[in-house]
């Protein structure tokens, strides 16, 4: 029961004690992989970019720093309305001057235009989609042709995280996301075993094929 309750938390954080704690735990051990993913992307300073699942905003207080251009925009999506809540907070002043917006929602249905987006990323958050297919195909429709993401996590932890039941029923593992991506159209989809001081992650890449 604690584990299922566990799992439903890091997937949609809620305003609660249990939702508090995950809140603490991705601002610990999400730092890195967050990080690694915004410069994985190679922001352009008048890049659009749009970060699905952002939690806490460490991603989103990262990417900030590469849009130096007034015409290079942040967007974010996030399920839970608490995470939202945080987020807005961490970046109220880049929101108020109108560099940052933050909309709640699935990734099933982004709103955002066709062919809008630079650059899309994402961090330990693609085996909460209910849909992988849906949410690839609905990245692909908002991203430009030849738009990349990219996709950060470690599979040493998911693994661990998987036998100690905090996951559970989900497609923890890359390859049915991989599969996802190629029949939602993008190409060049690959894995990369990457390395940040002494410490090892991954990263998925996949570019918008139009």
């Amino acid at each position: 029961m604690l584990a299922r309750k566990l799992t439903q938390q890091l997937g949609h954080p809620t305003q609660s004690l249990v939702g508090w704690l995950v809140k603490q735990f991705l601002e610990r051990h999400n730092r890195v992989l967050e990080e690694r993913a915004v410069r994985l992307c190679e922001i352009q300073p008048d890049s659009t970019v749009l970060e699905v699942g952002f939690g806490p905003g460490l991603g989103l207080q990262e990417a900030v720093q590469y849009l130096t251009d007034p015409r290079g925009k942040l967007l974010g999506l996030d399920y839970s309305e608490y995470m939202h809540k945080v987020a807005r907070e961490r970046l109220r002043d880049h929101i108020a001057s109108g560099k940052v917006r933050l909309f709640q929602g699935r990734v099933e249905s982004i709103p955002l235009p066709a062919c809008s987006v630079d650059k899309v990323y994402h961090c330990n958050c693609y085996y909460y989609w209910p849909d992988l297919l849906a949410g690839s195909a609905e990245l692909h429709r908002v991203m430009k042709p030849g738009a990349l993401m990219v996709t950060t996590l470690k599979l040493a932890s998911l693994r661990k995280a998987v036998s100690r039941g905090v996951i559970q029923d989900k497609k923890w593992q890359p390859e049915p996301y991989m599969e996802a991506l190629i029949s939602a159209g993008f190409t060049d989809v690959r894995l990369e075993e990457k390395q940040h001081k002494g410490r090892d992650f991954q990263a998925i890449f996949a570019t918008a094929a139009k």
